[in-house]
């Protein structure tokens, strides 16, 4: 159920949102002002924030800033009685992702909302299916790993061993866990077929990143 944070200091329109919104399955939360908004918005509390330009304690533009200065990437969709060309493009220009002025109709802001919402679902999905780090990027959908703009040629067994690294980068991994990973139960104990792998990913991405660990194992830096 798709969480909206609406903020609003108008209570007529507050309700007109909340029963429309609610309507169509979404949960929702009312802040008046501009300070409880940016408090809000951080972390992944909600799914989308609704937010009026003119709210009082910090003006929309101003919570837009500090909401994408912080880092928070939550789709912003403006609602606003302000229709100049000024404050459209502060405001697209400054981090929001859509703006509609007042009077509006609800169907169009919820389809508005919607959009923004598949947009925000398949970057995520598109996130997930994606591993970099630094200059090495792997795609798990098309198998297929870059180092910068260049594509690496990897074997079914090297590409899982750098999934491997890339998903617990920063972490000492044995070469007991790299086994039971990689090569699950069929591998040998005291096989060196890490060690010999760990060389082939060196080579082949021309990378110092796989530190060896003396008496631990590997950590993909």
């Amino acid at each position: 159920m798709p969480r909206i944070l609406i903020a609003e200091d108008e209570p007529r329109i507050t309700a007109f949102l909340e029963k429309g919104f609610r309507a169509h399955g979404f949960t929702t939360t009312v802040v008046s002002d501009g300070e409880t908004t940016v408090e809000l918005a951080e972390g992944q509390h909600f799914d989308l924030l609704v937010l009026d330009l003119g709210i009082p304690k910090k003006d929309g533009l101003q919570a837009i800033a500090e909401i994408r200065g912080r880092g928070e990437d939550i789709p912003i969709v403006i609602l606003t009685a302000r229709d100049d060309i000024y404050d459209k493009v502060s405001a697209l220009e400054g981090g929001a992702d859509d703006y509609l002025t007042k009077p509006f109709r609800f169907e169009e802001l919820l389809a508005r909302v919607r959009v923004q919402l598949r947009h925000q679902e398949r970057d995520r999905t598109r996130t997930a299916m994606q591993l970099k780090v630094g200059e090495i990027s792997l795609d798990l959908r098309t198998r297929r790993v870059c180092v910068g703009d260049r594509p690496i040629e990897l074997s079914a067994r090297e590409f899982t061993l750098v999934e491997t690294f890339l998903r617990h980068r920063g972490q000492v991994l044995s070469r007991a866990q790299l086994l039971s990973h990689v090569w699950g139960y069929d591998a040998e104990p005291m096989s060196n077929v890490v060690d010999v792998y760990v060389g082939y990913l060196r080579k082949k991405l021309n990378t110092d990143r796989i530190e060896t660990v003396r008496g631990c194992g590997y950590r993909f830096r």
